[in-house]
């Protein structure tokens, strides 16, 4: 299993207010858009990019990070193996990711992802 990228993700119960702040004003693209989510970057090498959201998907909790892997079913045998229990699923979601939440040793919820085909990649 290898990480292949990190999104943070901050809570918000205004998603709108993003926009002028990380695309108007940081010139980032709005690069995925399921309404309660919205992830901004670019498509410059090392993707740079933030995700606000209203929940995490599927009415969890907002996630405080999100690590894209390239095996999500390694990732929690590992995760459960130090003992750092799945707390969400691993569930398939619809909008094309595997995932499950697992804490971190600080407390803060950790989504654990990998997407399922060519849909667009989030931080979901």
């Amino acid at each position: 299993m290898k990480v292949k990228r990190i999104v943070a993700n901050i809570p918000a119960s205004d998603i709108g207010a993003a926009r002028r702040f990380y695309e108007d004003v940081l010139g980032l693209e709005r690069l995925m858009d399921h309404g309660w989510i919205v992830t901004y970057g670019n498509s410059e090498p090392g993707s740079v990019q933030v995700s606000v959201a209203t929940q995490g998907g599927s009415e969890t909790p907002t996630p405080d990070l999100s690590v894209e892997v390239d095996d999500v079913d390694e990732a929690l045998r590992r995760m459960t193996g130090a003992g750092f229990p799945a707390i969400y699923g691993p569930a398939d979601e619809p909008w094309g990711v595997r995932r499950f939440y697992v804490r971190d040793p600080f407390g803060k919820i950790v989504n654990i992802l990998s997407h399922s085909g060519n849909e667009k990649r989030d931080g979901g």
